[in-house]
């Protein structure tokens, strides 16, 4: 019996087309029957926020982070041409005009694949996320939970 590829995936970034560029190679290396793993860190944490205003306990600092980074993904910018928020409005009409899935559908087939999501636990301290801030079918783990994904990964991105 063949072991079962792995491809780990790093989504260090939050702006929304390498958010999408991690979710589309991702579900694809599923597809193809890989074990995946998107380990989201600093700024990629932003993918897994819900887009409601979540009511927790903060410091000054936690709040300050909370309210400057975006809320889920449909209030990512682009990475290039972001033209003041219009860019993203843009390439999701274009997105929709061409039947290319969403973000947001991306990333609930990555649920519906099976595709572990995982969100950073020292990034969220640092940051001040608190777990009832992110989806519900996230996993939890420190750097050391992604290596050793990644030791045995045919296949590891950092985006």
């Amino acid at each position: 019996m063949t072991k079962k590829k792995k491809t780990t995936i790093i989504l260090f970034s939050g702006d929304y087309d390498k958010v999408m560029a991690a979710y589309i190679i991702a579900n694809g290396a599923a597809a193809y029957d890989h074990e995946v793993t998107i380990f989201h860190t600093f700024w990629g944490l932003n993918a897994l926020r819900k887009d409601e205003n979540i009511h927790v306990k903060k410091g000054l600092l936690e709040k300050m982070f909370g309210k400057l980074m975006p809320r889920g993904v449909n209030k990512m910018g682009l990475s290039k041409m972001n033209f003041g928020g219009f860019g993203p409005k843009m390439i999701r009409n274009v997105m929709k005009k061409h039947n290319v899935l969403s973000l947001p559908e991306l990333i609930e087939m990555a649920k519906d694949q099976g595709i572990n999501l995982v969100a950073c636990t020292m990034t969220m301290d640092l940051l001040g996320l608190q777990k009832e801030e992110l989806l519900d079918h996230v996993e939890y783990a420190g750097v050391a939970a992604y290596l050793a994904d990644a030791e045995d990964g045919n296949i590891n991105l950092f985006i």
